[in-house]
């Protein structure tokens, strides 16, 4: 059940520092009197900033009806082919990212590094976050009310307007709440953005704000002096990575990793900036009815677009319960369930993927695959039909709800903790995809971009660079890339001459027909199977079912005595280049049956096929995948 105690821990310090003055009956002096002091001890935002945040940030004016914030360190990276995707009935959607009270920008770098590669991207650190300028300093200017007509101010300063652009807002715990407030229908503040919102992802968000005497009893514990705030804030950061501070987001069993992290954060957040952010959180009940502040059931119910929400088994701050809340606001009321097995569904496990993607036959006569238009020789043109692709992105944009727990040690700090933050960039990358705009699936969009034949001169070059075999892979497999029929080096005769008894099999999962004879192959006895499979695209759980029971018939099938093969000899598996399906088939299969654990399959693909896959929304994929315990809700 979820109260309004719930939402208390999104003000951790102040709930703790409340106790402790009724403890010791320290009185509350006025709020606005007393002198800002900044507590930046320890690590600088600067000198740890991540590179993809340095290169595409600048320092940015805003000005609202009512407050000029001069230095907001804005992050902005249009995506780097959007003018070549298309472009009708509406460009690619904005990705907004907010972030919490105490918060950066950084803290949303672990799925900044996979989205940006979606679609265009923007953040700001709220001011005095981060690296934004704590100007103003005057304690309205920090209010939600305020926060949120500067969000939005930022927003349009970035949203192609002219082309009606629409935006996705995605937070992390206050973040969230500012997000509901621009994008809800019934919110005050429907008329600054909501109408071109088109999709929120909720990480860890507040569903309830805090009763009359909640905020009576925070507006005591943010009233003493500054000085004394920092003097508590330093005594609860006694013990580094074991201290009371991180302990409090990043729960029981986390990663050091994330401690560490968590250390970082908290030294980084600007005491007055906090004590004025936590202030403004606060509804005022003065009328007898909740004005302003975080918002509740009235707002969170008026939000009429695909939602995602996502929240920590561990997450004390705002737990779990929150997405109940909110369900029940809109009308829905899912069942969360725990997944036990270790793959999940195939519904969050990759991005949508066409229909033909089930035939096990390679398309050679499909006239259509996704929108794309395919010639007989498999290859993808640039042949698009836009307007049966504005038709199909206006069916998947509807309203629905999805919500995800994973499972412990998942925190309040799942954003960034290095355990859960690609699984939940996978989750969020398949959420988008399938729910708001197909074009938001980086398979979708790099399929849309193979406008070439895979055998022309750039194509052939990029083959030739690449080495043609790898190590050995547990014992089990070498990743190849695909052999070629003409080439000098690399065609089945000299491959047989070189590998025959040390390869018995070679599956080949590229989607077209090979461009070698697989005769050539059989003849020196190496045994061919074809296991077609879409380029860009992660592979169905169904697909991976299929490639672990070949590989098993393949390892289980016994040389006899006169053949040249050897017992031990390995399996070849190909792609084109050998890198991102056919790592991503081996690594299953090094979990599944060889018990790996996931990074350390990761780890051993890519130490025998450097660099290893390539592709970040594969290993997203893949961590989704084999995230056990996730807890999950249907669709609704």
């Amino acid at each position: 059940m979820v109260t309004s105690a719930t939402v208390l821990g999104a003000l951790p310090c102040v709930w703790i520092l409340r106790k402790q003055f009724h403890r010791k009956q320290i009185g509350p002096s006025s709020i606005h009197s007393e002198k800002d002091v900044s507590d930046t001890a320890g690590l600088d935002a600067l000198s740890s900033d991540p590179g993809l945040l340095r290169k595409h940030s600048e320092f940015k004016s805003y000005a609202t009806e009512r407050y000029t914030y001069p230095s907001i360190r804005t992050f902005y990276r249009p995506h780097p082919q959007g003018s070549k995707l298309p472009t009708k009935p509406t460009p690619l959607p904005l990705l907004v990212f907010i972030h919490g009270l105490g918060g950066s920008v950084a803290q949303f770098h672990p799925i900044l590094v996979s989205l940006v590669n979606v679609a265009p991207c923007l953040a700001i650190d709220l001011p005095g976050c981060g690296l934004s300028e704590f100007q103003p300093n005057a304690w309205d200017a920090y209010t939600t009310d305020s926060l949120v007509r500067l969000l939005s101010v930022a927003i349009e300063a970035h949203r192609d307007a002219a082309s009606d652009q629409e935006v996705i807002l995605i937070g992390h715990s206050m973040g969230c709440s500012l997000a509901a407030l621009l994008a809800s229908t019934t919110s005050q503040y429907h008329h600054l953005l909501s109408v071109h919102v088109n999709g929120v992802i909720a990480i860890c968000p507040s569903a309830i704000p805090p009763g009359p005497e909640d905020v009576k009893r925070f507006k005591i514990g943010l009233s003493i002096p500054g000085f004394l705030f920092d003097m508590w804030r330093k005594y609860d950061r006694r013990g580094g990575t074991e201290s009371g501070s991180v302990a409090r987001f990043v729960g029981a069993g986390a990663e050091e990793e994330t401690k560490k992290l968590q250390v970082r954060f908290n030294e980084q957040s600007k005491t007055p900036v906090f004590r004025r952010m936590a202030r403004g959180c606060l509804p005022d009940y003065s009328s007898g009815t909740a004005k302003g502040g975080l918002p509740g059931r009235e707002v969170w119910s008026g939000i009429r677009v695909p939602m995602f929400l996502a929240a920590g088994e561990n997450d004390h701050v705002t737990p779990p319960d929150n997405l109940k809340a909110i369900a029940e606001y809109l009308g829905k009321a899912p069942t969360v369930s725990e997944e036990k097995s270790v793959m999940i569904p195939d519904e969050l496990a990759s991005v949508d993927v066409p229909a033909t993607r089930k035939d096990s036959k390679i398309l050679s006569n499909s006239p259509r695959l996704n929108g794309s238009i395919t010639p007989s020789d498999g290859t993808l043109a640039s042949t698009t039909d836009q307007a049966d692709f504005a038709d199909m992105s206006k069916i998947i944009s509807r309203s629905v709800l999805k919500s995800t727990i994973l499972p412990a040690p998942a925190s309040h700090a799942l954003l960034y903790a290095p355990s859960h933050s690609r699984i939940l960039a996978g989750l969020i990358q398949s959420f988008l995809a399938d729910h708001i705009d197909k074009r938001l699936s980086l398979g979708w969009q790099l399929q849309y971009l193979t406008t070439e034949g895979k055998w022309d001169v750039k194509n052939l070059e990029k083959w030739k660079a690449v080495a043609p075999v790898s190590a050995p892979i547990a014992g089990v497999f070498r990743a190849m890339k695909t052999l070629r029929e003409v080439d000098g080096e690399h065609c089945p005769k000299v491959f047989v001459d070189k590998w025959a008894g040390k390869i018995k099999a070679i599956v080949d999962i590229s989607h077209e027909s090979p461009v070698y004879d697989p005769k050539g192959l059989e003849a020196g006895g190496i045994v061919y199977h074809k296991f077609p499979t879409v380029s860009k695209l992660p592979p169905q759980v169904d697909e991976v079912k299929s490639f672990i029971t070949l590989i098993d018939q393949i390892r289980s099938t016994s040389s006899d005595s006169s053949s040249i093969i050897a017992n031990d000899a390995l399996i070849g598996v190909h792609c084109h280049y050998g890198f991102n399906r056919t790592g991503f088939f081996v690594v299953c299969y090094l979990v599944e049956r060889l018990g790996y654990k996931l990074q350390d399959a990761i780890d051993e693909f890519r130490i025998c096929r450097p660099p290893g896959i390539r592709h970040d929304h594969f290993i997203d994929t893949l961590h989704v995948r084999y995230c056990v315990g996730l807890r999950r809700a249907p669709t609704l």
